[in-house]
């Protein structure tokens, strides 16, 4: 039987797409599609159902994909410690990021995990978009927010830490808000993503759970970078993780205010999180990447320090 074969099928049935698989492999669409057939001529009965839109699994197919991905995962985990059990960390690591917190945490960070491990090499795609890990075959995924029940090994990195901030010349000209009631007549920056418009939640320092508040403004965005660029211009205020906004409020680009109360995006406690799948996390590049990751947490990155001075202030003010 042919190997690469085995390999076509496992990604078809992976992404449920032929599409995506000759994107995979570098070949045209047809090509995979004759590799299928003649696996399931091979086979004697069909793997996949083929309809316009997509490409679903046979019961036949599922039971032997279940079989061929486990076969296919011993194979790669064998042939790495067999034929490299001395050598550095090589191949390609795909990862997948929130458009912003790649760019500003996660670029840096391949930087010098690429110096130290020069045979790695990165295909970083960011997304606002959540995707599939598995369907998409990334190897490290970075997740903010809640996570759905699934079998990815999931790490908890950081928690997410919200700062309401705006330019020293927005302040001068409309004055700081004292309380989140008085958000109502200021101008709020706001993102705009695929869940719809952000609201913005507080929570007081004698209260249990937050309390969402409206607030409007002149700018929406899906983008938080086009965002922020209009803060530091003066626009407006926004509410921001610190990961985000801890350089310009370090160089005082931004000064924060309302630092007596909690703010979020969604009620409840967001954190940041790194995802891989137990197979890939058996792979050399992987370990090489998540060793670097939470080696480069300790200490803690400034954006979670940051947080400190504004529960001590909050401490300060009870």
């Amino acid at each position: 039987m042919d190997l690469n074969a085995l390999r076509v099928f496992e990604r078809v049935a992976a992404t449920g797409s032929f599409t995506a698989t000759a994107r995979h492999f570098h070949r045209a669409v047809s090509s995979i599609s004759r590799q299928i057939r003649g696996l399931e001529e091979s086979l004697g009965q069909p793997l996949l159902y083929r309809h316009t839109r997509a490409v679903t699994l046979t019961e036949a197919g599922w039971r032997y994909y279940e079989e061929v991905r486990e076969i296919l995962e011993r194979l790669d985990l064998a042939t790495e410690a067999l034929a490299y059990p001395d050598t550095e960390p090589s191949g390609v690591l795909r990862i997948n990021a929130p458009v912003a917190f790649g760019q500003r945490q996660i670029v840096p960070l391949l930087h010098r995990f690429q110096r130290r491990h020069a045979g790695i090499t990165v295909e970083l795609q960011l997304s606002d978009h959540v995707v599939d890990p598995v369907r998409e075959d990334h190897d490290i995924t970075f997740r903010v927010g809640d996570l759905a029940d699934s079998s990815l090994v999931a790490r908890r990195l950081a928690p997410m830490n919200y700062v309401v901030a705006a330019a020293q010349s927005y302040l001068d000209a409309h004055g700081a808000p004292e309380t989140p009631e008085a958000l109502a007549d200021h101008n709020c920056l706001l993102y705009q993503g695929e869940m719809g418009r952000q609201r913005w939640y507080f929570q007081a320092p004698e209260q249990s759970g937050s309390t969402p508040f409206e607030v409007t403004g002149n700018l929406y965005s899906n983008d938080a970078e086009s965002l922020l660029r209009a803060a530091l211009m003066g626009q407006g205020l926004v509410l921001f993780p610190t990961w985000l906004i801890n350089d310009a409020l370090s160089r005082g680009e931004l000064v924060p205010v309302l630092e007596a109360w909690r703010g979020e995006v969604m009620p409840g406690r967001r954190d940041i999180h790194v995802l891989t799948t137990e197979r890939r996390l058996r792979t050399r590049k992987v370990r090489a990447f998540l060793d670097y990751l939470l080696e480069s947490l300790e200490p803690r990155p400034a954006w979670d320090r940051w947080r400190e001075r504004i529960d001590a202030t909050r401490a300060i003010s009870t």
